[in-house]
C-alpha cells in the first residue's frame, strides 16, 4: 500500500514538473514571436490645415485615459518635418483611433525667439489629460538655426499651458513617464549637449534628466524636481538623421531605466533611476551591443519585463533581455529609417509603431504588429 501510494505521488509530481516546464516555455517565448500580422492603422500626414502636409512621424503614444478632445485608446502621434520635408520643423500632433480614423489633435505654434517647432520622439500622454512632447528647433532643417527646445505641455483639448526649459533640457529627443495621477516623474534624454559645434565629430555629452512634476488638474504642472541621472552617451549631428544620440528611454523592473544608445549600436542601463542624485557616467552599463541592435531608437517594456527597440538602421524590432539575450522580428522590409517611436497596445495584445517610409501606402503612417 505504501509502495503504490509513493508511486502515485512521484506521478503526479512528474505531471505538476511537466506543466511547471510548459508553462515557463511559454513565459519565457519573446514577446514579439507572439504576434504574426503588421497591418496600417492610418497615415498621420495631416491633409489640411495650417501643418498640412507634415511628415516624418516620431513620437507615439497611447491615451491611457479620456478627458477633452482625448478618447481613451486614442494613439498620438508627434510630426518631426514639415510639409516641405525640413527636419526639426513639424508642429502637428495627430490622434489615431484603433479603427483608423484620425484627426490633428494640435498644432504647436511657434514660441517667442524660437526658430521653428520640431516636435520629436519624446511623447507621453498622462492620466491627468496632459499631453508632454519634446520640441527641437531646427530652421530649415539646420541645426544651426536651432536652439535647445522645450518639452511642451498641452492639455486636453491641445492647447499649449506650459513650456519648460531649463539648462539641461538640450535638445530633448524621446522621454517615457512613471505616471501617479497627481504626480509624474519624466525621463528625458537630451542630443545636443556640445553636438553642434563638433561639427560632426563624436561628442560623450548626451544626458538623461529626470523631472519630477506635481499635477494639479487643469493648471500648468509645477516642476518639483530636476536631476542628471545619466550621462557620457555618444552624439553627433547627421546629414541624412540631423543628430544621433541617446533615443528611447523605457522604466523596468527594479528601477532600472533603459536606454537606447543609437550612435554606440547598444542598450544601456540606469539603475536606480528614480532615486539616484548623481550621474551615472559612461553611458551607463551596457545591456548588450549585440550585432542585432542596429542604431536602436524607439524603446518601450514588454510585459515580461523585456526591452523593445525599433532599429533606425534595418526596420528591425529587437527585444532584449534584462540579462542581455535579443531576439528580432522584422517590421519593414528594406526599412533603414523608417522606424521611430513605438508603444504597446492595451492589453499587451501587440505593439504600435511608426512608419517614415518614403514611399506606398504604409508611408507616413501608424501601423501595429499583433495577431
Amino acid at each position: 500500500m505504501h509502495t503504490a501510494r509513493r508511486l502515485r505521488v512521484c506521478a503526479v509530481a512528474l505531471v505538476v514538473a511537466a506543466l511547471g516546464a510548459t508553462s515557463a516555455a511559454a513565459a519565457a517565448k519573446p514577446f514579439v514571436d507572439r504576434f504574426a500580422t503588421i497591418a496600417t492603422v492610418a497615415p498621420t500626414a495631416p491633409k489640411a490645415g495650417p501643418a498640412k502636409g507634415d511628415q516624418n512621424p516620431y513620437g507615439v503614444a497611447v491615451v491611457p485615459r479620456g478627458a477633452g478632445k482625448l478618447v481613451r485608446g486614442d494613439v498620438l502621434v508627434s510630426n518631426f518635418n514639415n510639409g516641405h520635408n525640413d527636419q526639426g520643423t513639424g508642429s502637428s500632433i495627430v490622434e489615431v483611433a484603433p479603427s483608423g480614423q484620425s484627426h490633428v489633435f494640435a498644432v504647436v505654434p511657434r514660441a517667442a525667439g524660437e526658430p521653428a517647432v520640431g516636435l520629436t520622439t519624446a511623447l507621453v500622454a498622462l492620466r491627468n489629460g496632459d499631453v508632454i512632447v519634446g520640441n527641437l528647433p531646427a530652421a530649415g532643417g539646420d541645426l544651426k538655426k536651432g536652439g535647445p527646445g522645450a518639452l511642451i505641455v498641452l492639455d486636453s483639448n491641445g492647447r499649449v499651458i506650459e513650456r519648460i526649459t531649463a539648462a539641461d533640457i538640450n535638445g530633448p529627443w524621446d522621454m517615457t513617464a512613471a505616471d501617479h495621477g497627481s504626480s509624474a516623474v519624466l525621463f528625458v534624454t537630451n542630443v545636443l549637449n556640445g553636438t553642434v559645434a563638433a561639427a560632426g565629430h563624436t561628442v560623450n555629452d548626451g544626458t538623461v534628466v529626470r523631472i519630477g512634476l506635481r499635477l494639479t488638474g487643469a493648471a500648468a504642472p509645477t516642476v518639483t524636481s530636476n536631476q542628471i541621472i545619466a550621462d557620457g552617451f555618444a552624439e553627433h549631428t547627421d546629414p541624412n538623421a540631423l543628430v544621433v544620440g541617446p533615443t528611447g528611454v523605457g522604466l523596468g523592473r527594479d528601477d532600472v531605466l533603459y536606454v537606447a544608445d543609437s550612435a554606440g549600436n547598444r542598450i544601456a542601463a540606469v539603475a536606480d533611476a528614480l532615486t539616484r542624485t548623481t550621474p551615472l557616467g559612461h553611458g551607463g552599463k551596457t545591456v548588450t551591443a549585440s550585432k542585432s541592435i542596429n542604431d536602436p531608437l524607439g524603446l518601450t517594456i514588454a510585459p515580461n519585463g523585456d526591452v523593445l527597440s525599433t532599429n533606425g538602421g534595418d526596420g528591425n524590432v529587437v527585444e532584449t533581455t534584462p540579462a542581455g539575450k535579443t531576439a528580432t522580428r522584422l517590421l519593414v522590409p528594406d526599412g533603414a529609417g523608417d522606424l521611430f517611436g513605438l508603444a504597446l497596445i492595451p492589453g499587451a495584445r501587440g505593439l504600435y509603431f511608426v512608419n517614415d517610409a518614403g514611399s506606398g501606402p504604409a508611408s507616413n503612417s501608424l501601423q501595429t504588429l499583433r495577431r
